[in-house]
């Protein structure tokens, strides 16, 4: 039985490129600035989040687009967006 192989992200991504982050966290309204601090550190730029609150309000998602220059600088910010507190996921 043949191994099949595994894509990486960084096999199916070209750098440069557009990467959109979703993540998704507590409905508070420091969230998005919160998100768009932490995207300013590695991919500075004039961003304008899309929020979208849950059916209940409790938590909302943001998605945010960046030009990614090297899958180091998304595992960064993949690891770096989880880390704010009132996040739960990235996507």
């Amino acid at each position: 039985m043949q191994q099949q192989e595994q894509a990486t992200l960084k096999d199916l991504l070209e750098f440069p490129c557009k990467f959109t982050y979703k993540v998704m966290g507590y409905n508070k309204p420091e969230l998005a600035d919160l998100v768009v601090e932490v995207i300013q550190r590695h991919a500075p730029g004039d961003y304008t989040p899309d929020v979208k609150p849950s059916g209940k309000g409790t938590y909302s998602a943001v998605s945010i687009s960046i030009t990614a220059t090297s899958i180091e600088q998304v595992e960064t910010l993949y690891k770096e967006l989880g880390d704010i507190d009132i996040v739960r996921v990235v996507l």
